[in-house]
């Protein structure tokens, strides 16, 4: 039988947080990237469930969680993380970020070191400032309701290349669709966080796990978000990081290769070394 995910909210001072949560024994934290929710590793979940306490949440501004009542910092979006692993009795858990969610995994392991045991960050772009301008460019007023809906086509359009199926693409667009008509929060915030990330990256002491959809970080290139070999950055500022990477990893890979990438996780985070 799989193992069972329920879901559930925690209310913090800025609004409620929606987390899903499963399995039993050493926690693992799931931070998801922008403009996803937790349903990024709905099919991770249960396989990694069957050996870890795990615990994924939507980040404020995204998915089922309220929007934030400002714009918000990687600092705050940390703190938030803090706030659940408190609510559920945590003291100490393993961390896996992707994206966004891995510049947020980053600066909870700098910031409240004694919290994290191993740390796992997924497709960690290196933007340079060049990447941060654009970055801000196309995103900084968010998601925009059009009075045609031909919103709706260009959102199912736009991971047309390499999204793979309708039933996941739909998955995306409906998370897509609740941020529409908001600050895409996140994206302001990493935007504001990655030119001082190389120098919090540096602080992370614990055993740490990069991984490298190779195919997603040339996207980035292609979009002239961010180089494709400026991601070194952040081997450079964790020399004692592992890393893995995956040829024909796309943005989707948490969903598409589930099994793959919960091999490498479940490797990382068993080992004594």
């Amino acid at each position: 039988m799989p193992n069972k995910i329920k879901r559930a909210f925690l209310d913090t001072e800025d609004g409620q947080i929606l987390y899903r949560t499963g399995g039993e024994g050493e926690a693992l934290l799931l931070l998801h990237m922008n403009p996803r929710s937790s349903d990024e590793y709905r099919e991770l979940m249960p396989i990694l469930a069957a050996h870890r306490r795990v615990i994924a949440m939507d980040l404020m501004g995204f998915g089922d969680s309220d929007k934030p009542p400002r714009m918000y910092t990687i600092g705050d979006y940390a703190k938030t993380a803090i706030a659940l692993l408190d609510e559920l009795g945590i003291e100490k858990t393993s961390i896996f970020g992707n994206h966004t969610g891995a510049f947020v995994a980053g600066e909870i392991a700098a910031a409240y070191s004694d919290r994290v045991d191993k740390l796992i960050l997924g497709n960690v772009a290196g933007f340079g400032e060049g990447g941060q301008a654009e970055l801000f460019k196309r995103f900084e007023d968010g998601f925009k309701i059009k009075e045609d809906g031909s919103h709706l086509m260009e959102r199912w359009l736009a991971r047309s290349r390499y999204v793979g199926s309708a039933e996941l693409n739909h998955r995306w667009v409906l998370d897509d669709l609740k941020c529409f008509g908001h600050p895409l929060y996140a994206v302001w915030a990493v935007g504001n966080y990655c030119l001082e990330a190389p120098e919090r990256f540096r602080a992370i002491k614990c055993p740490t796990l990069i991984i490298w959809g190779l195919d997603d970080m040339k996207e980035f290139e292609r979009l002239s978000l961010a180089k494709f070999n400026d991601r070194y950055f952040l081997s450079q500022a964790i020399p004692h990081g592992q890393v893995v990477e995956f040829e024909q990893g796309t943005i989707c890979m948490m969903n598409q290769i589930p099994e793959a990438v919960s091999q490498v996780v479940t490797d990382f985070l068993n080992s004594t070394e």
